[in-house]
């Protein structure tokens, strides 16, 4: 049987405040052309469908354009909630579509009904098993602590549990939601670890064919038989560096795997550009950039006039502008108390001036905190005699 395993979508989420729709959009495309290009047998969609949990309209547009196409093409899709989705809402109508081939899990207590699918090999059982927050599902589980490990093992005790009572050969699937140790993390992920030690072992997932991930958003192989697709889109500018796609995965005869990447279409290229403000405007070797978006850190030592104005005339695309200045000699390597041993309170406030700002205050400014401290003393000496 041939699976398409997909994750994180993350419909309805921006882009440093550019509209991610018609990416979004171009990626649902994307998946169905797929589908019926490398003949799909079932779509396997790891947690994050949404952004949040109360997703806008459009988004829940795009979503529903999705479940159409993939019901018309008569595949059927597992699907599961991810920490970013509301579990109650995304399986509103689960069992009306599940009638369609459209199988929503989102009740941690159903994590081991599997959908059931076959090929000529024999059966397959699909287990969806939904972001677990600790805290919410422990006394579900009569999990021994409140963590990610307890909760999913005691998730996966019950799903080996299941596939014990199937005829000999069944093969299984898993979808889960989860932090694997040794996988790789990016800045577009929201954390976890609120409900206990976040990172669960891949041996968690023992004694099933294929465990199809999602939660992390770069695309993973934590062994042949556990595998991250990582997010079709990127969502920060840490996933520079990424290469998007979904695992296209043949689970053959006595459970063997082959898996494949197929590459999701890019919007646009991200770029961290990092140096002085006129260095980046001349430096020809950056002219691959111009169209990419692009996340720009200055580091004048003295902040530039308009930088973000004249970055753009250059990048058209700059969504993001930090000001970290180059500090040299020994104030780069004093620790926060070397710096301010002997240097009075108006002396520690210029200083914090000339340090975000990257220019020292001029005497009218200095005038101004002067008398500022002043202020702050004579009120401070007369609520000690009162």
């Amino acid at each position: 049987m041939r699976f398409l395993h997909t994750s994180d979508w993350h419909l309805g989420r921006s882009f440093h405040r550019v509209s991610m729709l018609d990416a979004q959009r171009a990626f649902v495309d994307h998946l169905v052309q797929t589908v019926r290009d490398r003949d799909v047998d079932a779509v396997l969609v790891a947690g994050d469908v949404y952004d949040r949990a109360v997703p806008p309209l459009t988004a829940v547009e795009v979503f529903d354009d999705a479940l159409h196409r993939l019901a018309d093409l008569g595949v059927p899709a597992v699907m599961i909630s991810g920490n970013h989705d509301s579990a109650r809402r995304l399986g509103v109508g689960a069992r009306l579509m599940g009638r369609a081939g459209i199988h929503l899990r989102t009740d941690p207590a159903r994590c081991d009904r599997p959908v059931l699918l076959a090929d000529e090999y024999g059966d397959i059982a699909v287990y969806g098993l939904p972001y677990l927050e600790p805290a919410l599902v422990r006394e579900e589980f009569a999990a021994p602590r409140a963590d990610h490990t307890a909760v999913l093992g005691a998730a996966m005790q019950r799903v080996r549990a299941d596939l014990a009572t199937r005829p000999a050969g069944t093969r299984a699937v898993v979808l889960a939601h989860a932090f694997v140790t040794g996988a790789a993390a990016c800045d577009s992920e929201r954390d976890i670890t609120a409900g206990g030690v976040e990172a669960v072992p891949a041996e968690i997932f023992d004694g099933v064919d294929y465990a199809a991930l999602g939660h992390l958003h770069g695309c993973q192989t934590i062994s042949e038989r556990v595998r991250y697709s990582g997010s079709p889109l990127a969502y920060s500018f840490s996933e520079e560096h990424h290469r998007k796609s979904m695992w296209l995965v043949d689970l053959r005869d006595g459970g063997e795997v082959a898996a494949e990447r197929v590459d999701t279409p890019v919007p646009r290229r991200l770029a961290r550009l990092r140096g002085h403000l006129a260095d980046l405007l001349a430096d020809p070797a950056l002219e691959r950039h111009t169209d990419a978006w692009i996340e720009a850190t200055l580091t004048d030592a003295v902040r530039p006039h308009e930088p973000m104005a004249a970055l753009v005339k250059r990048f058209p695309h700059v969504l993001a502008l930090a000001f970290v200045p180059e500090r040299g000699g020994e104030e780069q390597h004093a620790s926060y108390a070397e710096r301010l041993r002997g240097r009075s309170d108006l002396q520690i406030a210029e200083d914090f001036v000339a340090h975000v700002r990257g220019s020292a205050p001029d005497p009218a400014e200095r005038e101004v905190l002067r008398e500022a401290f002043d202020a702050v003393r004579a009120d401070a000496a007369g609520t000690e005699r009162d």
